[in-house]
């Protein structure tokens, strides 16, 4: 059963829709803070540009560049895997915007939009990316803008309990971002397909052009995710050490991933999707504790434990959920977001629990949205004992996200049945020809066409 014509028109109405809502809004709350005269005022906002601009610009080449090349192992899904990718990012940014927009505008009247707010979007963004990755090619566009629609303000509202009414430390979002993210995603598959074991595709299986094209997104995720871990952190000493602590984790993962990759298969030759993914595992679990004063060979102990979490995860965890939950993950998020997350969520305690005591105020450089006031009252005055308050903080604050995003995914999951949304035909999933115009498709109907005609002629003629 193909897609109807009205359906298909179900999805440019949406986003017209929403496109013109958002300048609705903007027309009516949105500005931009108006320029000091004071010098001290200018020097001061052109040296923060000057300092989270190349790393926001760096967030782009990953989340546009990077995460859309790697969602391309499905050979004959790469179209849909990019755009869909692209889609979302900036939809979702945009809802987030409007979002977080509504919330100031409520408390403090008109909304003073800059790179910060627009940074805090597409973080928001991200867990929409993540999550999706678990029902890639088996969903249409609608479907992913209703996950959009729902997860964004979950995320948010998540993020705000976790970071600032809890006070946990996660400058590179290891909980907030990618914990929460790969739990809402699973929940939502759980929901969509049931229990119904999905069956093996026969456009699913990845090719080699198509797995060297996810390789790709793999090196450009590798290269710029130091700046993604590092964008929030306080300039100065914090942001050096998250950057040196990124790198040394995710060189770590690489090796460890290439040895624990050749040591599982019988023939000792490397996994493509073990690389793909074990390899930016340090980076996922070295978020919560990339700015704090850990030593060197933390980093890369917690990068080698996550590549092998990662590693095992694809070779025997993910065959045991499928077999006996029938948990659909299609891009394996639980073992390059979730497994890595959890490790790097439990380092984060342990790191505030072994600290100095005499640096026990001092070593975490991450301000919470409250200005510090949440921080400072989990550390109390007594270092040790604060010390034990935040651990257990850190620990609170991975349930809260694994809690909220497995119940929230498991409804909009739930709401991704609907009929108007369109799902595709199990025949039509992974095919980029069912929402795009491909060329040598085209060309090949108009060549049989020409060839039926010619034979009509001919047959005409005798």
């Amino acid at each position: 059963m193909a897609v109807s014509p009205s359906t298909r028109r179900l999805l440019p109405l949406f986003l017209g829709l929403f496109q013109g809502a958002l300048l609705l809004f903007f027309a009516l709350f949105v500005t931009y803070d108006k320029p000091s005269a004071q010098a001290e005022d200018v020097n001061l906002v052109a040296n923060q540009l000057y300092g989270i601009f190349p790393l926001f610009q760096d967030i782009q080449v990953m989340l546009v560049v990077g995460l859309g090349l790697l969602l391309t192992f499905l050979p004959q899904y790469g179209f849909s895997a990019l755009t869909h990718n692209f889609l979302l990012l900036n939809f979702s940014t945009q809802w987030a915007l409007v979002l977080q927009g509504l919330l100031h505008h409520f408390h403090h009247g008109q909304v003073h939009l800059d790179l910060h707010n627009l940074l805090t979007a597409e973080f928001a963004a991200v867990t929409v990316l993540i999550s999706v990755g678990a029902v890639l090619g088996r969903t249409s566009p609608c479907q992913l803008l209703v996950v959009a629609a729902c997860e964004v303000p979950i995320y948010l509202a998540s993020e705000w309990a976790i970071t600032t009414q809890l006070g946990v430390l996660d400058v590179g979002g290891t909980i907030t971002i990618h914990v929460f993210s790969c739990y809402f995603g699973l929940g939502m598959s759980k929901a969509l397909f049931g229990a119904v074991q999905q069956p093996v595709h026969p456009k699913e299986t990845p090719t080699p052009r198509s797995d060297l094209l996810s390789l790709v997104g793999t090196l450009v995720l590798w290269v710029f995710w130091p700046s993604f871990v590092a964008v929030l952190c306080q300039p100065g000493d914090a942001q050096h050490r998250a950057i040196l602590n990124t790198l040394l984790a995710m060189s770590a993962s690489v090796v460890t991933t290439v040895v624990a990759s050749s040591l599982l298969e019988s023939d000792g030759k490397l996994s493509p999707g073990h690389l793909q993914n074990g390899s930016l595992a340090g980076g996922v679990a070295i978020s919560a504790v990339a700015d704090m004063a850990v030593p060197p060979v933390a980093a890369l102990a917690l990068g080698s434990l996550s590549a092998v979490a990662c590693v095992l995860g694809f070779r025997f965890l993910t065959p045991l959920l499928a077999r006996k939950l029938a948990l659909w993950d299609q891009c394996g998020i639980h073992n390059l977001h979730g497994l890595p997350g959890i490790l790097g969520a439990a380092a984060s305690a342990v790191a505030i629990l072994v600290a100095p005591e005499d640096t026990s105020g001092s070593h975490f450089s991450q301000v919470p949205p409250t200005g510090g006031n949440a921080s400072e009252a989990l550390w109390g005055e007594g270092g040790d004992h604060g010390a034990g308050r935040q651990a257990l903080c850190q620990a609170a604050g991975l349930a809260v996200a694994i809690g909220a995003s497995l119940l929230t995914g498991l409804l909009t999951g739930a709401a991704l049945r609907l009929p108007c949304l369109a799902r595709p035909p199990e025949r039509l999933c992974f095919d980029d020809s069912l929402y795009f115009k491909i060329q040598d498709q085209a060309e090949n109907s108009r060549t049989g066409d020409t060839v039926e005609e010619g034979a009509l002629a001919l047959r005409e003629r005798v």
